[in-house]
């Protein structure tokens, strides 16, 4: 039966120099043979990833990373340590520090390792003396680096001598190191695919983030083929839960082998964007004897995916040395990261690492704008809690969707902003779009007097233009806050400020010369279109209908207050026997034209009440 396993199952990557005795240390610590490549057995050294496991004397379960050391297998190295951030790092006591060593290490210090322990392999092949002199080189070269604090541990596979001080060693730092996210957003940073016999399709890599069960709908990123969780296995064992961190071999079903590379990420859907561009905090490593810069040919290693990568340093002082800087950077085929995820860069040219960092903004802006390093150092310097309010100032206004494929689909709210419409909004554009959009329509106001507001449209094109163009879908939103704050005050298909009224001067002739031409007109007055076709303005005339002038019975007819008033004492006259329309055209003198939209303006407005035929005043 499947385990519902939620006890956490730790990853270790192994780091170091080629043939210094990684495979054999995991050999006399597990039992098994992490080469699992013909050509590995062959050639004696590891090419691609290994994979072993134990128990630890906590009964902590670990899972090993074996990594290859020799440069030409750099790349699967990376993918290696990629996701992982606990580490062994070997050196051979009969060997020393070597150039493979040195570039592991800093490989290791840019991507933010959080605990390692070395091992100083082949104890038995030198004496006491080199042995120290091994040690005190070890100390000098982690010394600074983040490896500066992890134990040194003495040991030979051949003879198993200081192994279960090795095992101590990675049980405390473990114990010690900080606990991962377990409740997340999934990700399964895929280095293995293949297909099983009556299985059909696996994919294997480190489960980062949150869990996956079995049943789980998920999508292979960044093509976001669809597909099923059908089955789990970590460490040989099937599994109902799978929980990070742990390496995690996950049957699908949907996608066919070939549809799936290593660097593909398992993921919930809609959970996670890919992203071609990308902001970041660029840290040289140490020793690079140059500047970074533009002309580079770059490769980017983030995950277990390797990407082409071109690279743009902002500011005019380039990272060189130990500064720290900017940069944008694209890769030639979308990626599937997070802020505060960490990568490696190396140049192809030179052939070696030149670069790690910290993702920043995996949705930058499509222009970097004035300052892009004030606006990304204080990325860099907030806390995960503070970054949906620093997201929204940044970008003016950002969506929910985007929020949470940006930060998570946790996030519940933000401070210090304002919700409307699906939209989060920075309090600084809502006084921005606020001033501009009660200046427009007071405008409005002014130059139309007899109008009821400015049309919706036009303040939507005032608010817009005072936005950012990544900010412009949200300024459907933003004026609906103002409407909703009552900054605004919405009047049909118009927009006004609140209190305003359209100004009818009733001693003006024109307005004069339209209620007499309706009054003329007794039972039968002239149409609007009648009316506007004699010259009178319709704006005119919808300022009389608004100012209870005129009364609007119909789309195209208006009578006087009078006349509705003589209709409703014809009804109340009736007492409870109510009137037909028949009969109230007759005893109004008017036409059926008229009658039938009056006495169904009447009910609407609570004159009177339809009894079958009839009608009767209401409180008759």
């Amino acid at each position: 039966m499947p385990e519902d396993v939620t006890a956490p199952i730790h990853v270790v990557a192994t780091a170091g120099h080629v043939d210094h005795g990684k495979s054999r240390l995991l050999l006399r610590l597990t039992g098994m043979d992490p080469d699992r490549l013909e050509e590995e057995k062959r050639r004696g050294l590891t090419i691609d990833l290994g994979f072993a496991w134990c128990t630890l004397p906590s009964g902590r379960e670990i899972g090993f990373v074996d990594v290859p050391g020799h440069e030409r297998f750099i790349r699967n190295m990376l993918s290696g340590v990629g996701p992982v951030r606990l580490v062994l790092f070997v050196v051979a006591a009969d060997e020393g520090w070597k150039p493979q060593s040195e570039e592991h290490l800093q490989i290791l210090d840019v991507l933010g390792v959080e605990g390692a322990v070395v091992a100083v392999t082949k104890r038995d092949l030198v004496d006491d003396g080199t042995l120290e002199i091994t040690l005190q080189e070890v100390r000098e070269r982690v010394e600074g680096t983040a490896l500066a604090a992890a134990p040194i541990v003495p040991c030979s596979s051949a003879t198993g001598e200081g192994i279960d001080e090795l095992r101590d060693a990675l049980d405390a730092t473990i114990a010690s190191a900080p606990e991962p996210e377990r409740a997340g957003r999934a990700r399964l940073h895929v280095d293995r695919v293949f297909a099983v016999s009556g299985a059909g399709t696996v994919v294997t890599g480190t489960l980062t983030g949150g869990p996956l069960r079995v049943g789980d709908d998920v999508a292979l990123l960044p093509a976001d083929i669809r597909a099923r969780v059908r089955g789990l296995q970590t460490h040989k064992r099937t599994l109902e839960l799978a929980t990070p961190v742990s390496r995690v071999a996950v049957n699908v079903v949907g996608p066919e082998r070939t549809q799936i590379a290593r660097g593909d990420v398992v993921a919930r859907p809609g959970e996670w964007k890919p992203t071609g561009v990308l902001e970041v905090a660029l840290d040289p490593v140490r020793g690079l004897g140059h500047e970074l810069s533009a002309r580079g040919a770059y490769k980017l290693y983030a995950g277990a995916a390797e990407r082409d990568a071109k690279v743009r340093i902002y500011g005019r002082d380039r990272p060189g040395g130990a500064n720290r800087g900017f940069a944008r950077i694209r890769v030639a085929e979308p990626l599937v990261l997070g802020i505060g995820d960490r990568f490696v860069l190396r140049d192809a040219g030179r052939d070696e690492t030149v670069a790690g960092g910290l993702v920043l903004d995996p949705s930058p802006p499509r222009r970097a704008g004035p300052e892009p390093e004030s606006r990304l150092a204080a990325r860099a310097a907030s806390t995960p809690g503070e970054l949906p309010s620093l997201l929204v100032a940044e970008r003016e206004a950002v969506s929910e969707t985007d929020l949470r494929l940006d930060l998570g689909p946790d996030v519940d709210g933000v401070a210090n902003a304002v919700s409307a419409g699906g939209w989060w909004i920075s309090p600084p554009t809502l006084e921005r779009a606020r001033a501009t959009a009660t200046a427009a329509v007071g405008a409005h106001h002014r130059e139309h007097p007899l109008e009821p507001g400015a049309p919706a449209a036009a303040i939507r094109a005032a608010v817009a233009s005072t936005l950012r163009p990544a900010g412009r879908p949200a300024t459907g939103a933003i004026v609906e806050a103002l409407l909703a704050e009552g900054s605004l005050v919405r009047d049909g298909a118009a927009i006004r400020l609140p209190g305003h009224r359209p100004f009818v001067d009733e001693r003006s002739p024109e307005l004069q010369r339209i209620a007499d031409a309706v009054a003329a007109g007794g039972a039968t007055p002239p149409t609007i279109a009648q009316l506007v076709s004699a010259g009178h303005p319709r704006a005119v005339i919808d300022a009389l209908i608004r100012a209870g002038t005129l009364v609007r019975i119909a789309p195209d007819l208006v009578v006087t207050p009078a006349f509705v008033d003589r209709a409703v004492a014809e009804i109340r006259s009736t007492g409870a026997s109510g009137m037909t329309v028949g009969a109230l055209r007759e005893r109004l003198g008017t036409s059926r034209k008229y009658a039938v939209p009056l006495v169904e303006y009447l009910d609407t407005r609570g004159f009177t009440a339809r009894r079958g035929d009839v009608r009767v005043a209401r409180g008759a």
